[in-house]
């Protein structure tokens, strides 16, 4: 687990982090995501003691990582292996000594490493590329082998920095599909830093919003989406102010195989639903619909929550949206 508690970090004048408070249970894929500049890779350096900190607390497991000597630090890293946007792997060396690279650094017996490596290359479908060096690899296949030699070591934690963004949309969802496969069958936690918004809603359990250097946002990705807070439509740089009585919508979340829904309020409620607004969009490899309504008979609001609980449907009550220069 990871826990953060009123943490900051400044260079010089300039205050990076801003009382950050975030908790990441054990086997979970969170997403971090801002603009370029609001401290998400910082964040994520301040996690393995890459960086420091000014103040507040950064633990790993219940261990506090600023309190760790050398060798504890050393330990630490062992167990949180990265992937970047660039790769790094080492040029001149093959496929199979670019994986074997971290295990030979910690000295492990040569067959020990040999049996590792294969297994890993195995696991990220790439056995075919083990003698040929990166610059004949795509970047799907050159991100692959990051990944393998991120998990040389067995860590419990993946942290991944815009790992993602050099890649056409194909590969990407490629490897985050990867990356749901390893999280599945190792339970690794995985901390994904991207700016984003299809790999925060295709792999993501629960996601933050930085807003220079402050958490705007977090919450479950499919509550953040549906709900479309300012922060959000910020990011996005989009408009998306709904017309009519607040007090009266609900917005609710469905699957393919739910439009009974939709058919039951409208049965229920003829003349009375407006559809203010529709998308779909997909979630962790499933579809879904998002709908938000509008009721002309208050009363019945609370009805219509209830319902939506009974049938374990997510729903929201909208907020009213404007973007940071007070637009609608």
């Amino acid at each position: 687990m990871i826990e953060i508690c009123d943490l900051n970090k400044s260079f010089g004048e300039l205050n990076v982090l801003k009382n950050i408070n975030l908790t990441i249970p054990t086997g979970e894929i969170y997403g971090l995501v801002g603009r370029s500049g609001a401290g998400k890779s910082t964040l994520l350096r301040c996690m393995n003691g890459l960086e420091g900190y000014d103040s507040g607390s950064v633990k790993i497991d219940g261990i506090e990582v600023k309190d760790r000597d050398k060798d504890e630090m050393r330990d630490l890293r062992k167990e949180m292996g990265m992937i970047f946007q660039t790769f790094s792997l080492v040029s001149r060396r093959s496929v199979y000594q670019n994986v074997a690279l971290p295990l030979k650094c910690w000295k492990y017996p040569k067959q020990e490493i040999d049996k590792r490596v294969k297994e890993l290359l195995e696991l990220v479908e790439i056995t075919e590329k083990v003698d040929e060096r990166p610059e004949v690899l795509s970047g799907g296949q050159k991100q692959r082998v990051a990944i393998a030699r991120a998990l040389a070591l067995n860590p419990k934690i993946l942290l991944c920095d815009e790992a993602t963004s050099a890649l056409d949309p194909k590969t990407t969802q490629s490897v985050l599909n990867l990356l749901q496969d390893i999280n599945r069958k190792l339970g690794l936690t995985i901390v994904v830093v991207t700016h984003q918004m299809e790999v925060i809603r295709s792999c993501c359990d629960n996601v933050m919003i930085l807003e220079n250097g402050k958490i705007s946002e977090q919450g479950s990705v499919k509550e953040i989406f549906l709900r479309r807070p300012v922060a959000l439509l910020n990011l996005l740089g989009e408009n998306s102010y709904l017309k009519g009585n607040y007090d009266q919508m609900i917005s609710f979340l469905i699957k393919q195989d739910q439009t009974d829904v939709i058919s039951y309020l409208f049965s229920t409620y003829p003349g009375h639903i407006k559809i203010v607004e529709t998308s779909t969009n997909e979630y962790q490899n499933n579809v879904y619909t998002q709908y938000t309504i509008e009721l002309d008979l208050p009363e019945e609001c609370q009805k219509i929550k209830q319902f939506f609980d009974t049938k374990h449907i997510l729903w929201v009550q909208p907020e009213e949206r404007r973007l940071k220069d007070g637009t609608a």
